[in-house]
């Protein structure tokens, strides 16, 4: 009864509108966002150099010939001897004869000497300019020194008690006779520089045996380098090594 009463009550009422409430969104936990970048500017441009340099030119240096150097020959034009040294005082060498040949390879700053090379020997020796006819100019010849060591050999030695006393102008030098058997004996040799009428001369002189053992020569004042000498022993081998000669000064 009381729910028909209810009921017609309710058919009573004024009619409202109901609007029904949309559900709640339901978020997923699932769901991701995925960024996705956006073009990088990548450069596009590479700059590769194309001239390439390359040298065409070589330099070829010309190539001169050099001239040969030629030693000044000479022919013998009189009998002569060819010595060890440049002067007369040296020892004897070889002998000489018109028309032997030979080439030139020193010559000597004090006397003109020049040392010859003799188709016929085997050595070199020293000549006088007036011996020989030159082909050539010597001028151009280094000058050379006479090596007394490398000749031969020496079974003696030089000198002992060597003296030399001045006597105004002259100087006497003396020394021990060296004992040699009279194969062996070809005297002394003095190589001396010394000033006369102020000159500064080359010196030399020589003795044919061992028993003269004095010798005097001029020597005076006036030359701006002091006058000196030396003293050898000559066997017909060679040399003895030199000896000093105690020079007095004027």
């Amino acid at each position: 009864m009381l729910a028909f009463a209810l009921s017609a009550l309710a058919c009573n009422l004024p009619y409202q509108a109901i609007t029904p409430t949309p559900p709640a969104p339901t978020l997923d936990p699932t769901a991701t966002t995925t960024f996705t970048p956006e073009a990088t500017f990548t450069p596009s441009i590479t700059l590769t150099p194309t001239v390439t340099l390359t040298s065409t030119i070589t330099f070829t240096p010309t190539i001169s010939a050099t001239p040969t150097f030629s030693f000044p020959t000479v022919v013998v034009n009189k009998q002569a001897h060819c010595r060890y040294g440049p002067s007369v005082a040296f020892l004897h060498a070889a002998d000489l004869y018109p028309g032997d040949t030979g080439s030139v390879n020193g010559r000597f700053e004090y006397s003109g000497w020049l040392y010859i090379k003799f188709d016929k020997l085997k050595y070199y020796c020293w000549v006088a300019p007036s011996v020989v006819d030159v082909s050539g100019d010597v001028g151009t010849l280094y000058y050379t020194e006479p090596d007394l060591q490398s000749i031969g050999y020496s079974n003696y030695a030089a000198p002992q008690n060597i003296s030399a006393v001045r006597n105004g102008d002259e100087v006497t030098i003396q020394w021990d006779q060296v004992n040699m058997t009279a194969d062996h004996d070809r005297g002394y040799l003095i190589i001396a520089f010394v000033c006369q009428d102020g000159n500064y001369l080359w010196w030399t002189d020589s003795y044919p045996d061992q028993y003269t053992t004095s010798y005097t020569v001029r020597d005076e004042a006036g030359c701006p380098v002091p006058s000196e000498g030396l003293l050898y022993t000559v066997e017909k081998h060679g040399f003895s090594k030199p000896a000093q000669i105690p020079w007095p000064q004027p």
